[in-house]
C-alpha cells in the first residue's frame, strides 16, 4: 500500500490492510481498486453480498425555507413530488443542457435536503450549487463529515437486518431513513451502483470504521467480501449506470445520455430547461446505446465506432469491459442518433481490426 500522505484517506481506509489491496489515487483519494481479484469481487455482489467504501462521495446539505426552491431549480427531475424519506436521482445542468453531475438527492425533512455528488466532482458542484442558491437557504459542504459505506447483493437485506432488523425489513427502494446509531444520526437508504438490492449508510466520519468492522464481522456468515472501485466499474457497466467523465460530462446532455426519464421539462423552471426541452422536441443528434461484439476483441474507453460499411465513424466507446457475469465483451457509446436503433450492426476499431457488434436494449445484465 505504497501512497503518498499527502492523498486524502476515507475513515474507512485503517480498515484496508488486513486485506492487503492494491491502492491507487482516485480523485485525489486513495482507495482500493481490489481487494482479491475484480472478476472474484463482481460475482461475490451478484451472488452474495459485497461492501464499499465510498466515503470519497460528496456530500452538500440544504436547510431553512427556501431549501426547496433551490433544490428543484438546480436539478431536472421533479422534486416538488419528493416526500420526507424520498431519494430522487437527478442530472444537475448548465443552462446549455450540458450535465454539471449525476446525483441523488435525499429529502431528509421538509426544509432539509441532502446531494450524494460524484467525488471527482464534489467542489466543482459546490460553487456551483453556491452560485445557484435560488432560495437564499442554508448550503453545507458536509463531505469531510461522512463516512459512507454501501452493503450490496442479494445477502445485504438479511445481513443488515441484524444491525437495524426494523428498518431493514420496512425500508422500499429508493427510500431512506434517519436513526440513531451508537449515540450517533444516520442515514440508510436502499439505493446503489450495482444493478442488486443494497444499502447505502450515511454515518459520522469517525463511526464509519466501527461500523464496516462491524459489517464484515456479521457478514462472514453471508460471505461477505470488501470490494474495490474495479469490480464497482463493472458492476455499473452490466446495468449501465453512468459515470461521470466516461458516459457523461458537460459537454453531454441528459437526453442524448438516454436519461430523458430524470428530465422532467413540464416542471417548473430548472437551469437548463428551455436547452433540454428543445433537445427533447427535435431529438438528440447522437444516443448512448448499449453494445456486444460479434468477435473476439473488448471495446475500451476511446475506441472509435464505425458504420457496418466502415464508410465514416459515428461515434466513440465511452465504457467497455469484459462482463464477469455475461462472460463476453460489452461496450457503451454515443453513436449517430439514426444508427442507434436496436439490432444495429456497427463496428469497432480494436487495436488494427474491426470488430462487428450488434446495439442491443440496456442493461445488459438484469437480476
Amino acid at each position: 500500500m505504497n501512497i503518498k500522505t499527502e492523498i486524502k484517506q476515507t475513515p474507512i481506509y485503517p480498515g484496508y490492510k488486513q486485506f492487503s489491496p492494491k491502492v491507487v489515487n482516485f480523485h485525489g483519494w486513495a482507495m482500493p481498486v481490489q481487494f482479491s481479484n475484480i472478476i472474484e469481487e463482481h460475482l461475490v455482489v451478484r451472488q452474495k453480498v459485497g461492501l464499499f467504501d465510498v466515503s470519497h462521495m460528496g456530500e452538500v446539505e440544504f436547510r431553512g425555507q427556501g431549501a426547496p426552491e433551490t433544490v428543484r431549480n438546480l436539478v431536472t427531475n421533479n422534486t416538488n413530488k419528493m416526500k420526507v424519506g424520498d431519494v430522487l436521482y437527478a442530472p444537475m445542468c448548465y443552462p446549455n443542457g450540458g450535465i454539471v453531475d449525476d446525483l441523488l438527492v435525499y429529502k431528509l425533512g421538509v426544509e432539509h435536503f441532502l446531494f450524494c455528488l460524484n467525488a471527482s466532482n464534489a467542489e466543482k458542484d459546490f460553487q456551483w450549487i453556491k452560485e445557484n442558491n435560488l432560495g437564499n437557504c442554508q448550503i453545507e459542504n458536509s463531505s469531510d463529515k461522512f463516512a459512507q459505506i454501501a452493503v450490496q447483493g442479494p445477502n445485504a437485506a438479511p445481513l443488515l437486518t441484524n444491525i437495524f432488523p426494523r428498518i431493514i425489513e420496512s425500508l422500499a427502494p429508493f427510500k431512506a431513513k434517519t436513526t440513531d446509531f451508537r449515540d450517533a444520526q444516520i442515514i440508510i437508504s436502499r439505493t446503489g451502483y450495482t444493478g442488486e438490492d443494497g444499502f447505502e449508510i450515511y454515518l459520522p466520519e469517525e463511526k464509519g470504521l466501527p461500523f464496516w468492522n462491524q459489517v464484515l464481522e456479521i457478514g462472514q456468515k453471508y460471505h461477505i467480501q470488501p470490494i474495490g472501485l474495479g469490480a464497482r466499474d463493472t458492476l455499473r457497466m452490466e446495468v449501465k449506470y453512468p459515470l461521470y467523465g466516461n458516459d457523461i460530462w458537460e459537454e453531454t446532455n441528459p437526453i442524448e445520455a438516454g436519461l430523458s426519464w430524470a428530465v422532467k421539462t413540464k416542471k417548473d423552471d430548472f437551469i437548463g430547461r428551455d436547452a433540454l426541452k428543445k433537445v427533447k422536441k427535435e431529438g438528440p443528434d447522437r444516443k448512448l446505446v448499449c453494445f456486444i461484439p460479434l468477435e473476439k476483441g473488448i471495446p475500451r474507453q476511446g475506441y472509435e465506432l464505425f458504420d457496418a460499411q466502415e464508410q465514416s465513424k459515428i461515434g466513440i466507446v465511452t465504457s467497455g469491459t469484459m462482463s464477469p457475469s455475461l462472460k463476453h465483451p460489452i461496450g457503451i457509446g454515443y453513436v449517430k442518433s439514426s444508427l442507434a436503433k436496436e439490432g444495429t450492426v456497427i463496428k469497432v476499431a480494436v487495436r488494427k481490426r474491426m470488430v462487428p457488434c450488434k446495439i442491443i436494449k440496456p442493461p445488459f445484465y438484469k437480476n
